[in-house]
């Protein structure tokens, strides 16, 4: 329970909730659940435990990030 705790609050964002109403809490909530059990998925896929499969996502869309960056500066 404790490692359920941790990694919905850190790998999917939930301590990070922006949201001030009821109904977008609990859409905040939702979404949160649903990243949760999507990591849960891959970690039976791939072998890999939540932070590494999140330290692999992040650094993928930085690379990604950075390669467009790249294109807008050439063309500019």
């Amino acid at each position: 329970m404790k490692a359920f705790h941790k990694s919905i609050k850190q790998n999917a964002s939930l301590a990070k909730s922006p949201t001030k109403t009821i109904r977008t809490q609990g859409n905040h909530l939702f979404a949160a659940m649903i990243a949760f059990c999507n990591l849960a998925l891959l970690k039976v896929k791939t072998s890999m435990n939540h932070f590494a499969i999140k330290h692999k996502l992040v650094l993928r869309a930085n690379q990604i990030i950075f390669k467009e960056l790249q294109i807008l500066k050439a063309a500019a």
